[in-house]
């Protein structure tokens, strides 16, 4: 299993200029390592929806690489988004969506996922029509494929198994400490609109 904090630091290390959308588990570690104007944080909004935004974007703008983190909890309650990945009559080959797997609600208490062992993300991927699919289950695996995933044509989807945490709910007001989290979700929405022109 790997942990958050050195996951996040690996794709620190690979990001460049790529939409960086996080959500719930992810969004303040991230924040600490990344204060990009391409970082949007998918929090204040309905739970569950940051995969589906993040696709959304990559259709929107598909000359600009889209990098998704979103937490199996979340992945739950968007599953369609992997059917739509898969069958786009135009491939969203710009798309990369990364699910952190800890098998836990984590930012509302860490209750079980529904299924928490033997849950496979991949499979149902797979069973949909997706391609490109990716299991991690230690840091040093996900640092010696990430490269080549990043520069081949997505979509991807890239599960990360991970050690349980206990990351707060995160939320948006003037005095965050991540800038992403300052504003309300419209003007984070404005401001991420802005720098994508």
């Amino acid at each position: 299993m790997i942990d958050k904090e050195e996951c996040l630091k690996i794709l620190a290390k690979y990001r460049t200029d790529e939409v960086m959308v996080t959500s719930m588990g992810t969004t303040m570690p991230w924040s600490k390592l990344s204060d990009h104007l391409l970082d949007y944080a998918s929090v204040g909004s309905a739970m569950g929806h940051a995969a589906d935004f993040a696709l959304g974007i990559a259709l929107a703008q598909p000359d600009r690489k889209v990098l998704a983190l979103n937490g199996d909890g979340s992945m739950l309650m968007c599953l369609g988004t992997l059917a739509t990945m898969a069958g786009l009559a135009k491939p969203a080959r710009n798309f990369y969506l990364f699910v952190c797997h800890n098998g836990t609600y984590e930012v509302t208490g860490n209750q079980h996922i529904p299924g928490r062992s033997g849950f496979s993300f991949s499979a149902i991927a797979k069973g949909v029509g997706l391609e490109k699919v990716y299991d991690f289950n230690t840091a040093e695996s996900l640092d010696a494929s990430l490269p080549s995933i990043l520069n081949e044509d997505g979509p991807a989807l890239i599960t990360l198994e991970m050690i349980p945490a206990n990351e707060p709910a995160p939320h948006r007001s003037p005095d965050n400490p991540a800038r992403y989290l300052m504003g309300t979700l419209a003007e984070s929405t404005h401001e991420l609109k802005d720098a994508l022109s």
